[in-house]
């Protein structure tokens, strides 16, 4: 695979990144190459030391991939690398890109590599419907070739020639068939198209699976159940049961009796299959009030008095009319016998309202409520009558005890309309001699507000996304209520307690939230809602919305500061704490994770505790060798995808006085330099100079004598600040002066120090140098040996001691011998000045200024100007 490099790189925060793009398929197994990003930036891998390449942080992307931190090879992972996963959003123009930053070290090499990798769609997903079941509803009288577009369509998140590329029935019933269309944005619907003449009471509903097929080699295929539901039109017309009924009417019949019933039907539904009836137009009028019809049931009753004028027989033509038909015909017959002593007969009396027959009663009334009294009449005494009820319902008929003939109707218990609405009872009598008389009745139940709503859940739990749009659908609210008309319409309204950001439709029951919602703001939204109905008084149920807010990862993890400052002393133990490196993530669960690392070089030198976000150092930290050390810190959390933020950390090493001054000059112990004897006093002999690789208070030098030697000790004195001798009196005396100087640093909490022997040879010349070797050896091996100083006191041949004069000396006893001895070292003295100077000025003259350039020990004397001794001076012996 040969990447391409931009011509045109992206800047990044450190040097200039390149970005190199791959192309890949979706799903490859762990181990497939994908590309070599050393070769392809063509860096040298000869250099030392060698390249590494290093994944700074552990996003979404990383996981997909492996990098070979010596080569830069990427290989894919354990992890299958699934395109719609990646992009579930990405549309098929832009593609689907895996966006990587890898880093090349060491700092040296420091660059910043944006690697894109391209992901190809392979066929691994089939088509899938939205829901299980798609309905299709179609009128019955819909004409052939008509089209229905089927709804919701299949959908298949792969691309191109992937997704969805037609759709097929698995059985057509010979009616259908199904058709598809492509839109302008290409995407395809599946449209059912009538082939047959439909016919709903024939059949209603045709119930196959329809098929999704993607274009893949071999195709995969999703299923949804299609239910084709063929809806009803007014295309059918009532028909009776009976075309022709017959009723025998004895004269003595009383008004109101029940001479039967007509039924027609139509198979149509609702308001297409209402049914009611009516005399024909050539029925006269007196028939039509002495026989009424019930125009919605069909029944006939008596409605006037037979009398000598009633004729014996009447013909009633009935009709059965539907909406936009033409009515069905029916013929009762009613044969009229007369005769001289009517028949017994049951007279009702209605306690409850009654009309027409039909008896009404609330459903509130209570057990034992009287209905109607049944009396027969017109009985002989020589026969008897017994009545019962036939018909269902919580009803009885009982004789009253206080009448004889007397029949009581009552309810049993109490009535329910959410039960029953409507009840048809027969009141049979039977007599002794077979007579039969039948007295029919409707009782209808009314309703009353006596239900409350009933919620279908009490607890309702939903579960949001933050950052949603305004408006979004929640959750449709379902209550019932088993009253009748306004008592059994329930509408829906919000508690006292529900936050102005919720509504909910009054008819529907749709809960919606008006803003987005912040999970980081509000976690989770309790209140309660209502289900009323329109009944009197009105009667309410309650139910509690629990709203759960769902993260997602829209927050950055969050440094507490932008930049992080730690002092810790040198010397700091390994894996001590440094700091804490606090880091916050407003999100939750993995969204919330926070890890962090080390971008740039310092890795190998630091470690961050992930836990605490506790930095240590891997080895104690030397601030001589380094003293602040620059860090780049990221915080990557654990969302798809994940974010980052990047703080900066330093690190100053404090000062640990870990280092004594060290003496630079002079060199050795046993170095010395020439004084004049005529030098006036004030002026810089030499000086000792000391560095301290410590700062601050740890590295200030203070310079001190210590201990004196010669015979006028108290001639010198050192600047404690610069270092500097200066002669501070005139010297009579000649010979070698040695001074021990502790050099000592202001370190806490226990100061450290070096020593340094600086020797001065007062006199004109040097005449015996290995002599003067052989004495300074003697000092330097005596003050190796010797304890340091706590003050600063001179030492010779005794004590000093204070008098009259100042410093003074406590001589041998035998003070007249060394009296002689002195007078006699002075007269040699002189003398070997005098030769000195002869054979000094002599050769001077003949070598001119050459012996200059062999001194090998410098003196700084006044203005800082470095005097050189001539070797072969420094060689006389000291007289």
């Amino acid at each position: 695979m040969s990447p391409w490099v931009s011509p045109f790189p992206c800047v990044a925060h450190v040097g200039q990144a390149k970005e190199l793009f791959y192309s890949i398929k979706e799903g490859l197994p762990r181990g497939v190459f994908i590309g070599a990003i050393g070769r392809d930036l063509k860096l040298d891998f000869t250099v030392d030391p060698p390249f590494l390449f290093n994944l700074p942080q552990k996003k979404l992307s990383g996981q997909y991939v492996n990098l070979h931190n010596t080569t830069g090879d990427l290989y894919t992972s354990a992890t299958e690398l699934d395109r719609e996963t990646l992009c579930p959003d990405g549309p098929e123009a832009r593609g689907c890109v895996l966006s990587l930053d890898v880093f090349v070290l060491p700092q040296q090499y420091f660059q910043l590599v944006k690697v894109k990798i391209s992901v190809e769609d392979v066929n691994d997903n089939k088509p899938r419907f939205p829901v299980e079941e798609i309905c299709v509803s179609i009128p019955e009288n819909t004409p052939v070739n008509a089209r229905f577009a089927v709804e919701p369509s299949a959908s298949d998140p792969d691309l191109g020639p992937h997704s969805v590329q037609t759709y097929w029935l698995v059985n057509d019933f010979g009616v259908f068939t199904l058709d598809v269309e492509e839109s302008e944005g290409g995407e395809l619907t599946p449209f059912l198209i009538v082939t047959e003449v439909l016919d709903r009471e024939t059949q209603a509903e045709y119930v196959t699976d329809i098929i999704a097929e993607d274009g893949g080699a071999p195709p995969l295929l999703g299923t949804a159940t299609l239910k084709i539901i063929i809806t009803d039109v007014n295309d059918n017309c009532p028909r009776f049961t009976k075309s022709i009924m017959n009723v025998t009417l004895h004269g003595n019949t009383t008004k109101g009796a029940h001479l039967g019933r007509l039924r027609a039907f139509d198979p149509d539904l609702g308001a297409n299959a209402q049914i009611s009836y009516a005399y024909s137009e050539r029925v006269p009028r007196d028939t039509r009030t002495l026989f009424h019809l019930d125009q919605a049931s069909g029944a006939i009753k008596l409605a006037g008095k037979i009398d000598k004028d009633t004729s014996r027989f009447y013909k009633l033509t009935v009709l059965a009319v539907g909406p936009g038909c033409i009515p069905a015909v029916a013929t009762v017959n009613v044969h009229v016998h007369k005769v001289t002593k009517a028949p017994p007969t049951v007279v009702p009396r209605y306690i409850a309202a009654e009309r027409d027959g039909v008896i009404s009663m609330k459903e509130s009334e209570p057990a034992f409520s009287p209905i109607a009294f049944f009396t027969v009449k017109n009985a002989d005494t020589s026969q008897t009558f017994d009545c019962h009820l036939e018909g269902f319902g919580p009803f009885r008929l009982t004789p009253y005890q206080q009448l004889q003939n007397e029949y009581l109707l009552e309810t049993t218990e109490n009535l329910d309309y959410e039960e029953t609405q409507e009840y048809e009872l027969t009141v049979v009598t039977q007599g002794t001699r077979g007579q039969v008389i039948k007295t029919f009745l409707k009782v209808h139940v009314l309703d009353e507000n006596d239900n409350t709503p009933i919620f279908q859940q009490s607890l309702v739990e939903i579960s949001v996304e933050e950052n949603n749009p305004p408006n979004t659908f929640l959750f449709q609210l379902q209550a019932t209520d088993r009253d009748s008309g306004s008592r059994g319409k329930v509408v829906y309204l919000l508690g006292g307690d529900a936050p102005g950001i919720f509504t909910v439709d009054r008819n529907t029951g749709v809960l919606t939230v008006a803003v987005s919602l912040d999970r980081e703001e509000k976690e989770t939204y309790r209140f309660m809602v209502r289900a009323v109905d329109q009944g009197t008084p009105r009667k309410e149920a309650m139910a509690t919305v629990l709203i759960r807010v769902e993260d997602r990862n829209d927050n950055t993890p969050h440094f507490i500061n932008k930049d992080f400052t730690f002092f810790v002393p040198e010397n700091f133990p390994g894996f001590g704490e440094i700091g804490v490196l606090s880091v916050s993530d407003a999100d939750a669960g993995e969204n919330g994770w926070v890890a962090l690392s080390i971008l740039n070089g310092s890795s190998d030198v630091f470690v961050i505790d992930t836990g605490r976000g506790a930095l240590r150092a891997r080895t104690p930290l030397d601030r001589e060798q380094q003293g602040t050390y620059e860090l780049w810190v990221e915080a990557v959390d654990g969302g798809t995808p994940a974010l980052s933020c990047v703080a900066m950390v330093t690190v100053l090493l404090l000062d640990v006085n870990d280092n004594p001054p060290v003496v630079l000059f002079p060199q050795s112990n046993q170095s010395y330099m020439l004084v004049l004897p005529d030098t006036p006093p004030g002026t810089p002999v030499t000086e000792v100079y000391a560095v301290d690789r410590d700062t601050g208070m740890n590295g200030v030098i203070a310079y001190s004598i210590i201990k004196r030697k010669g015979a006028e000790p108290w001639s010198f004195d050192i600047d404690p600040e610069t270092g500097n001798i200066t002669l501070q009196r005139e010297l009579s005396d000649r010979g070698l002066y040695s001074l021990l100087v502790r050099v000592s640093d202001h370190g806490q909490p226990e100061p450290l120090h070096a020593t340094v022997l600086v020797n001065l040879f007062v006199n004109e010349t040097v005449s015996n140098e290995s002599y003067i070797r052989s004495l300074l050896s003697r000092e330097a091996a005596e003050e190796d040996d010797a304890e340091d100083a706590e003050e600063e006191r001179p030492w010779y041949v005794g004590q000093l001691t204070d008098g009259p004069r100042g410093p003074g000396y406590e001589l041998f006893p035998c003070q007249p011998v060394l009296i002689a001895l002195s007078a006699t070292c002075l007269g040699l003295l002189l003398v070997a000045v005098a030769l000195s100077s002869y054979i000094c000025c002599r050769r001077t003259r003949e070598r001119g200024g050459d012996a200059r350039e062999e001194a090998e020990t410098p003196l700084k004397m006044n203005g800082g100007a470095v005097q050189v001794v001539d070797r072969k001076i420094r060689l006389m012996a000291n007289i």
